[in-house]
């Protein structure tokens, strides 16, 4: 549970137009839609998809290193780290058990199967997409666990894109199409007021120190 005490706290150590920033990419922030990586080895791309997931309003990134283990280029995601919640796993199968727990279909993005075409994709149930290693794409335990397989419309003699303009061309169309549903897909008024104190937080200079004296203050 969120401490509101603490929250009221700190937001007077913010001025009013960066509260207000913060409510306002809040309300268009999902957690319907997440976005993972397998594997990926060129560190500029994992950190790419984190800004992508940040300007489309996808809250999660999922990032597997059963195989390459990579820090986030904060340079790169231009302080998207900040804003978007990393979740890390070492192997696969811990993370398509943990999204399938959370009532996630798992959607392998890929050109080689037989794949449905993004126009025809449904936003409507909850989907976690995958994306896999720059050579070879996703692993065959992703393929053997998903509940679908989606592609973009190419029609050009290259068969893939990098992976973080595949993300950006998916996450784009398939947010713009939830957006125009009747799915609940918005954070809970709970989860709203948890990552406006996590914001507070890694924004606020001297956070430490702030905190320090918030918690003497208490005794």
């Amino acid at each position: 549970m969120t401490d509101y005490q603490l929250l009221n706290h700190l937001e007077t150590y913010l001025t009013k137009n960066r509260k207000e920033l913060f409510k306002k990419v809040l309300e268009q922030r999902t957690r319907h839609l997440t976005v993972v990586t397998e594997d990926v080895y060129q560190l500029h791309n994992t950190s790419a998809v984190m800004r992508t997931c940040d300007i489309f309003g996808i809250q999660d990134l999922h990032v597997v290193e059963e195989i390459q283990g990579k820090r986030i280029d904060k340079e790169i995601a231009m302080g998207a780290q900040k804003w978007v919640d990393l979740h890390r796993y070492d192997t696969i199968d811990e993370c398509i058990a943990d999204l399938k727990n959370k009532e996630y279909r798992i959607i392998a993005t890929t050109p080689h199967k037989d794949s449905q075409l993004l126009d025809n994709f449904d936003v409507t149930q909850k989907a976690a997409f995958f994306f896999g290693k720059e050579s070879t794409g996703l692993s065959e335990k992703v393929f053997k666990q998903a509940d679908g397989f989606l592609k973009i419309p190419m029609y050009g003699f290259t068969e893939s894109l990098n992976i973080s303009v595949s993300a950006a061309i998916i996450l784009q169309d398939v947010v713009a199409k939830l957006r125009k549903t009747e799915v609940n897909w918005q954070l809970t008024e709970e989860e709203q007021l948890e990552k406006r104190l996590d914001w507070a937080k890694k924004t606020i200079k001297s956070i430490d120190v702030i905190l320090n004296r918030y918690e003497e203050s208490k005794k």
